[in-house]
């Protein structure tokens, strides 16, 4: 759902640009016809003012028959003259009416992508609130603190076993350039609160391998740097995942998102968007868990992130 928002956010963005362009040349072919109407109009009173009583009164006039038929040849092209304005004019109003039909089908379906996607938004805040509803009922039956930290060791167990795969999976790639010359320059995946740091305690001696960036959900999650998605799917504590690998061995770690934007093997570019904060995986706060790693062992994003 949060996708389809997403899609129809870019296509309201190129349907507004249609429409501005089509206003502009709307207005450009409104004055053109101004500027012709006017043209015509000095062209008739012109004609009006000479008369064509003075045209008939030289066609009987037997005795001066050059005059006669310079005068012709001049009212010949009088004639000519008004005809081609006659003919822009003409064209000017057939492609006028034809990008006013335009503008109209395009505002038409401007309102059509903003009928949807409100339709979108309100079916994901049903969504959102029967979410909410839920986790508050799974909070009243909250699990005991050593049952918590079963449930985590597996969960961690879980995400280095995946890890594990992958980086057996990228050994041989060597076209990425990594993260090592690039510590202090990158810029955070999404903008939110630090709600937990690298190292600090999570339960019981278990301690915190990233960092948790608490994110109005929906926010778009970014890369950190080019790469390639290793993996874009569910995983069991984790929510919805998304790995990607940096080359050299350095890999980050993108979680509890509401939407994944990429697929396995897609290249990201730095700054992409990869997916949207959510909190999957059974969080009761929206926000983005996120790890770097080198040669399969955590780092602290701080010495990367600024």
């Amino acid at each position: 759902m949060a996708r389809a928002i997403n899609d129809t956010e870019q296509s309201l963005k190129i349907t507004k640009k249609k429409i501005s362009s089509l206003s502009k040349e709307k207005q450009q072919l409104n004055s053109q016809k101004i500027a012709q109407e006017r043209l015509l109009a000095k062209q008739l009173r012109s004609a009006y003012t000479t008369g064509q009583h003075d045209y008939l009164k030289l066609l009987l006039n037997q005795e001066q028959s050059g005059k006669i038929q310079r005068t012709i040849t001049y009212y010949q092209y009088l004639n000519k003259a008004r005809i081609n304005e006659i003919e822009k004019f003409q064209a000017t109003i057939a492609q006028l009416v034809l990008v006013t039909a335009q503008h109209q089908k395009q505002r038409e379906q401007l309102e059509t992508l903003k009928k949807n996607q409100q339709e979108q938004r309100n079916r994901l805040n049903n969504n959102k609130n029967n979410r909410s509803k839920t986790i508050a009922s799974l909070g009243k039956k909250l699990l005991s603190s050593k049952q918590k930290l079963i449930k985590l060791k597996a969960d961690e167990a879980n995400l280095t076993a995946a890890l594990q795969k992958l980086t057996e999976l990228i050994r041989s790639k060597v076209d990425l350039s990594g993260l090592s010359k690039l510590k202090r320059k990158l810029a955070w995946p999404v903008k939110g609160r630090l709600l937990r740091s690298f190292g600090s305690r999570k339960q019981g001696y278990l301690k915190w391998k990233g960092v948790l960036l608490g994110a109005p959900i929906g926010r778009q999650v970014q890369t950190i740097h080019n790469g390639t998605v290793l993996f874009s799917d569910w995983l069991k504590g984790y929510g919805l995942l998304t790995v990607i690998d940096h080359g050299n061995g350095y890999m980050s770690l993108y979680a509890h998102n509401q939407t994944l934007l990429k697929s396995v093997g897609d290249q990201v570019e730095t700054g992409e968007p990869i997916a949207l904060v959510g909190q999957s995986g059974g969080q009761e706060q929206a926000g983005l868990y996120f790890e770097i790693r080198h040669q399969g062992k955590v780092v602290n994003p701080k010495l990367w992130c600024r």
